[in-house]
């Protein structure tokens, strides 16, 4: 079992918006996977201020969900450039990811919500209407998988965007796991990967693939 969550022993990642403006992003120093800010979620959120989103701008007033959150700092991302944002993950995360919305409200144009969201179970009425879901690093667990993308199912309507970016590894089965991730998701949504160049010129790697999924249109 993973170690408890332990607020009161936190450090903070500063990830710096292209305005020079700071998310102070709290990180617990003992718990799960979920308390620290990894890689692809830093990647994703640099994406959010590329040209693909005209510098942050299209994202005023858009309904964003992220989904196995952790800390929230792709979904704070978006908060910071006026998105209306839901970070969810398990309840155990929703107090890590409340202090995070909580140290970085002077940022945000709308009310930010941290709430939890358990892959598989019934999705809320709340959750509808998503513009853009987002997800970082979230195909690690093999019984995970097909919980994850039911929910990405339900949370996506006609017209809902989704942004996936994960990090390529190539111990144990996690090949095999990404392999069967991109069949399962391509029998439900169209996939464009999003080359280097239209991401964030720094924060980038040929390791950490976004991935835009959006629904196929049944004529």
């Amino acid at each position: 079992m993973s170690a408890p969550m332990n607020l009161e022993k936190v450090f903070v990642r500063e990830i710096e918006r292209n305005d020079s403006k700071v998310l102070q992003i709290n990180q617990c120093e003992v718990g799960d996977v979920g308390c620290v800010v990894w890689d692809a979620a830093i990647v994703l959120a640099k994406y959010l201020e590329s040209e693909d989103f005209h510098k942050g701008t299209d994202l005023v007033d858009k309904n964003v969900v992220e989904i196995g959150a952790g800390t929230g700092v792709v979904g704070l991302m978006a908060a910071s450039y006026g998105a209306k944002v839901s970070i969810t993950d398990l309840d155990q995360f929703v107090p890590l990811m409340q202090l995070n919305i909580d140290t970085n409200k002077q940022l945000f144009q709308h009310p930010v919500q941290a709430k939890e969201l358990v892959w598989g179970s019934e999705v809320k009425t709340e959750y509808q209407d998503v513009d853009i879901l987002l997800l970082a690093d979230c195909i690690y667990y093999e019984e995970s998988l097909e919980p994850l993308i039911k929910t990405m199912d339900d949370l996506c309507g006609t017209d809902t965007c989704i942004y996936c970016c994960y990090e390529e590894r190539t111990t144990d089965n996690k090949p095999a796991l990404q392999r069967k991730f991109l069949h399962m998701v391509g029998k439900l949504f169209q996939i464009e990967k999003i080359p280097l160049h239209r991401q964030d010129s720094q924060f980038c790697s040929e390791d950490i693939h976004i991935l835009k999924l959006t629904r196929i249109k049944v004529s």
